[in-house]
């Protein structure tokens, strides 16, 4: 089978590192991939924005199967228009990516078929969505209703706080994004994710994880697009498990189905574990970035033939096994993530991956021969262990190996699960 896979971030060096493993591969090209991801494909300087290109380049290659990594080229119909020339295609159309595209979209969704999660309002507008806060109070979540890069969510402890945030979004600081505003209650709980492939009408559930958004250390600072992650999560117990599917998956694939929008990809669902049970924070249509490395690590099974079957209607004839063991990844980031940084800083050196541990890259590239930070999360260093505890200590010892002046991770990745195994 030859795959072109798109996309330039961690989640796709860790795809292309687990589908470069199967023994049904060909050829596997990446567009435009990273240094990290060269290692496992042929790197192709595709503009992803231009489908016509893309779809072009598949058909000179003879592509079987194209698999989008990142969310902005789903919301754009990349999918749609690959399968219109008849094109095998991992993630879901224009018109079912808007679960993660709009936020007000899902919560609609949600309020239409009794999917638990935080009573909600959209607003257009900023004083509007400003009364609407005040008379709730705080804690409150606003959220820019489009895409931001997992940054258009503050989870504001005080009014001022929520009051400030729907300035940001109204006042333009996520482009787009904030042209709508969704004000949402705050949930009180643990966070989880939970991730399942649907084929549009079977749903086949992968794994859990834990993210952590915060930039600090004691869930500290502003929100980022993930410091670190680890795979299971102990508060995801197989009956939670089991709730999210009846109460969250199930009806969304259902849903979607009969609003017009049947959902074939990836749901990445954000839950709130709360005293009532599992509850919607928000849904992604990809893989998460970084849960996607530990899941990856963690996956037994040939990851090929599944997304294969997801794209085509035939996931009921397959299966995932995992590991038993734990993951765990850290996120390296440029100083200054999530605000602004220096870009093109040298990595000297990044050590050699084992069966048990390696770096993904993220936003690397390189400069004549060398090997310079692009981006603000830019290396994920990720390793496996019996325990959370154990793939902490693996991780942090092969993230204190990699050599970057201008990097930086936060050092209490796993801390609630580490917590957990140490009572």
């Amino acid at each position: 089978m030859k795959v072109l896979l798109i996309g330039s971030g961690g989640r796709e060096h860790a795809l292309a590192w687990k589908i470069a493993q199967s023994p049904l591969l060909d050829a596997l090209y990446a567009a435009p991939g990273n240094p990290g991801i060269a290692d496992h494909a042929t790197l192709v300087e595709l503009n992803v924005e231009d489908h016509a290109a893309v779809i072009a380049f598949a058909k000179e290659k003879a592509i079987d199967f194209v698999v989008i990594g990142p969310e902005a080229p789903l919301v754009a119909g990349l999918a749609d228009d690959l399968r219109a020339v008849g094109i095998a295609t991992f993630g879901p159309s224009k018109a079912a990516a808007q679960l993660e595209g709009s936020k007000g979209f899902t919560k609609d969704l949600c309020a239409r078929y009794d999917i638990p999660t935080g009573a909600y309002q959209r607003f257009k507008s900023a004083e509007p969505a400003k009364d609407y806060v005040r008379a709730q109070g705080a804690p409150i979540v606003i959220k820019a209703d489009g895409l931001a890069a997992g940054k258009g969510v503050t989870v504001a402890m005080t009014e001022a706080e929520a009051l400030a945030a729907i300035d940001d979004c109204f006042d333009g600081a996520f482009g787009a994004a904030g042209a709508e505003v969704v004000v949402e209650a705050f949930l009180d709980g643990e966070e989880a994710s939970f991730f399942c492939l649907s084929d549009g009408k079977t749903a086949l559930a992968l794994a859990t994880a834990q993210d952590h958004k915060r930039v600090g250390d004691g869930d500290t600072g502003p929100n980022t697009g993930g410091m670190g992650a680890y795979s299971p999560a102990p508060v995801m117990t197989a009956t939670m498990v089991e709730r999210t599917m009846k109460e969250i998956i199930e009806p969304t694939i259902s849903g979607m189905a009969k609003d017009g929008n049947p959902f074939s990809g990836v749901f990445f669902a954000g839950l709130m574990i709360t005293a009532k049970g599992p509850e919607l924070i928000e849904y992604n249509v990809r893989f998460g970035d970084p849960e996607c490395q530990v899941l990856m690590m963690r996956l037994k099974s040939d990851l090929l033939p599944i997304l294969y079957a997801t794209a085509t209607g035939t996931l009921d004839r397959v299966d995932a096994e995992w590991r038993d063991e734990a993951a765990l990844t850290i996120v390296l980031a440029s100083k200054g993530y999530p605000g602004a940084y220096d870009k093109n800083t040298p990595i000297a050196h990044i050590p050699e991956a084992s069966e048990e541990a390696k770096v993904f890259h993220a936003g690397t590239a390189l400069k004549g021969d060398r090997l310079v930070a692009t981006g603000g999360r830019v290396l994920n260093v990720t390793a496996l262990g019996k325990t959370v505890t154990e793939a902490q200590a693996h991780a942090y010892a092969l993230a204190d190996r990699v050599e970057w002046e201008n990097g930086f991770c936060r050092r209490d990745i796993g801390w609630q699960a580490v917590a957990r195994e140490k009572a």
